[in-house]
Order: C-alpha cells, then sequence, then structure tokens
C-alpha cells in the first residue's frame, strides 16, 4: 500500500496541477502511428542494432543517497520483429557498467541464457529479472494484430502534455506510453512487475541525421515512485553489425 501511495505521489508531481482533458482528435491507433513516425519510422520499427554508451547514477532507496555511478555504462541490443510479450526477454542485449577500472556490474541475455558477473542466471531467477525490466520494445509490436491500444487519462511529464495509451499485447499484459501531444516523442512508459510499479521518463531527445532515428539521451527509471537511477548517453549507434562475442557468456574456470 505505501508503494502504490508513494507511486501516486509522484504521478501528482509529474503531472499538472489543472485537470487536462484528452485529444480526441486523434484515435489511440492513430496517437501511436505519430509517435513511431516521429521516433524514425521503418527505422524505429526495425533498427536490427543499437548501441548505447553514456554514464548513471544509482541511488539507495532507503537513503536517497547516491549509492555508485558508472562513469562507462554501455548496452548493446539486437532486435527481433514481431515481439508479443511486452515484459520478458527478446532479441540479445549486454549491460556493463563500469565505475574506473571496477565492474560495479554486468548483466546480459543471448537469447537463450542470462548471466551476470556472478555467472549464468537460473531461467526462473531470469525470467523474472527481465519481466521487471523489458517492456519499452513493445511498442513497436502495437500496430500488429493481436494486440489493444486504449486512452488513459492524460497528463503532464515534467511539464510536457502527453496522450497516455493503454498498449495490451495478445496475452494480456499492460504497458503505459506517453506520448508528446507536441511532437510525439515518447516521454513516458509504466507498467507492473514483481519489483514494483516501474516507470521510466526520457528526455533530452536528439535525431540521429542518417537514419533519422530519434533517441533520448536521458532516463530516469523508478519503482513504486522511488527513483532507481537516471542514465545519460551521450553515443548511439543504430543498424551497425555487432560481434557475436559480445552476446556470448563468459566462460569462467570450474
Amino acid at each position: 500500500m505505501i508503494g502504490r501511495w508513494l507511486a501516486g505521489m509522484f504521478a501528482l508531481c509529474i503531472a499538472s496541477a489543472e485537470p487536462l482533458k484528452a485529444d480526441t482528435s486523434l484515435s489511440p491507433r492513430e496517437v501511436v502511428e505519430r509517435g513511431l513516425e516521429a521516433h524514425g519510422g521503418e527505422a524505429f520499427l526495425d533498427p536490427q542494432t543499437l548501441q548505447l554508451e553514456g554514464t548513471a547514477t544509482f541511488f539507495d532507496p532507503a537513503t536517497g543517497e547516491v549509492r555508485s555511478v558508472a562513469d562507462d555504462y554501455r548496452m548493446w541490443r539486437a532486435f527481433e520483429r514481431g515481439r508479443k510479450v511486452a515484459h520478458g526477454a527478446d532479441g540479445k542485449v549486454r549491460i556493463v557498467a563500469n565505475a574506473g577500472e571496477r565492474n560495479l556490474f554486468e548483466v546480459g541475455y543471448d537469447g537463450e541464457t542470462t548471466w551476470t558477473q556472478d555467472g549464468i542466471m537460473p531461467k526462473a531467477q531470469a525470467d523474472a529479472y527481465w519481466a521487471s525490466n523489458f517492456g519499452f520494445g513493445i511498442v513497436r509490436s502495437a500496430l500488429d494484430d493481436g494486440f489493444a491500444l486504449s486512452f488513459a487519462p492524460p497528463r503532464k511529464v515534467r511539464g510536457h502534455r502527453v496522450s497516455l495509451i493503454r498498449i495490451t499485447d495478445p496475452g494480456g499484459q499492460e504497458t503505459l506510453f506517453g506520448f508528446d501531444v507536441e511532437s510525439g516523442f515518447i516521454r513516458y512508459m509504466a507498467f507492473d512487475s514483481a519489483r514494483g510499479f516501474h516507470e521510466r521518463i526520457y528526455g533530452d531527445f536528439v535525431r540521429l541525421p542518417d537514419s533519422g532515428w530519434v533517441q533520448a539521451r536521458s532516463v530516469t527509471l523508478l519503482y513504486d515512485g522511488v527513483i532507481s537511477n537516471t542514465v545519460l548517453w551521450t553515443k548511439v549507434t543504430v543498424g551497425e553489425p555487432i560481434d557475436p562475442s559480445v552476446f556470448t557468456p563468459p566462460q569462467r574456470e570450474p
């Protein structure tokens, strides 16, 4: 109950004090279509790969103090078209967080196996982990057969009016996406997870000149209204080949 109350209080902080009315000039599908086009159209729908580099700050949820800072934070991502499950692992991914010469953590998924800096993660644990972390990519499948789209009450996110769309995947999992009324950019995403109500706030958008891909260079992650970490991306690479070894679980001595 406390977690839900905190989430509600946070919502009040980022929402406008004045009641907002939904923009009914567009249907939910049209809002999503506009948003996908704003983010790069086909380049955004089928990027094949994405590589991001930047920094990340992690907070202690109990004290609010900075727990650690990764001055070298990287993500490699290989995508698959036709995603049907909103909150589960898909494609391939690897994330590495370093502070100077010290590795803070590492997590990867090669399409079958999940690992961390401590070794292979058991499947049940891995499924729960990805279910609390994966979710943004389902917007690329939102217009596919089997998905349902509906409005949730509109709001403001950090001063920007957004149309809030509920995307329901074929299995019934729901994800909220907040599309900027002015630009169409995705400024907000949220879903229920085993770790708590998970929210992400996106900002500082940049368009890559070659592909037209639009990347949010800042993202803040919250669980039950409490900030977990903030990431600032400084380098974005889309559609370039990634060495397969990047997604290979490390071989450790027995």
